[in-house]
């Protein structure tokens, strides 16, 4: 069975990684534009480096929880693809083989000039850190304004999946809140959260049951 799972903040959440966006609307105590946004970069790059440093060391200290590593068993029995708005490495490092990030990585780092010169990274990212073409690096995260560049590749896994799963997501920010418009007519459809918030047209299950399907803890 080809399995395509959406996950998002609450996924990640019960390993101590923080959601972005607070009740507030800021981030950690920073206004959205000014650390998620090409114009945020260009006026202070300092402050976003040193925003996601900190998630960085965070993501280096905690480590994945049921829900990853319930995740990464699917694919002992099923061809499962994580599609997640997450950007730490927990699925991966649960066991997963085949995620796309839709939002970045916070391990990687790109090239101001060329989006497609990735590194690995785990260290702190600072000024005057550059790629081998001697341009500046900066997160490799989609900012607010930017294209999420593996969109189109994550609709169409789910346009052939028999079984979608959406975990720790409220589908409300897109674009990967559309992504479970391109599911086929007869695949099923399961939303493990207790207020869904999406269309109930799509055959989705109650989330009692879909809970002992899925167990978190």
């Amino acid at each position: 069975m080809k399995i395509a799972v959406l996950t998002g903040a609450g996924v990640s959440q019960e390993s101590g990684i923080k959601t972005f966006r607070d009740s507030d609307g800021l981030w950690e105590g920073h206004d959205v534009m000014e650390v998620a946004s090409p114009e945020g970069f260009a006026r202070n790059p300092a402050v976003v480096f040193d925003f996601y440093n900190q998630r960085r060391r965070q993501l280096l200290t905690v480590k994945p929880n049921a829900a990853h590593i319930s995740l990464a068993e699917l694919e002992k029995n099923n061809e499962v693809t994580i599609i997640t708005q997450n950007v730490d490495d927990l699925h991966e490092r649960a066991g997963s083989t085949n995620v796309i990030h839709l939002h970045g990585e916070l391990l990687k780092v790109r090239s101001i000039t060329d989006e497609n010169l990735i590194l690995d990274w785990k260290d702190d990212l600072n000024i005057g850190d550059c790629c081998e073409n001697n341009n500046q690096l900066r997160p490799h995260i989609v900012w607010f304004g930017e294209m999420a560049p593996m969109i189109e590749v994550a609709a169409e896994v789910v346009e052939k999946a028999d079984a979608i799963i959406i975990v720790g997501t409220s589908m409300q920010v897109y674009p990967a809140a559309g992504l479970v418009q391109n599911a086929k007519p007869d695949a099923n459809i399961y939303f493990v959260d207790p207020k869904p918030s999406i269309s109930e047209s799509k055959s989705c299950l109650p989330y009692n049951f879909i809970k002992l399907l899925f167990p978190m803890g």
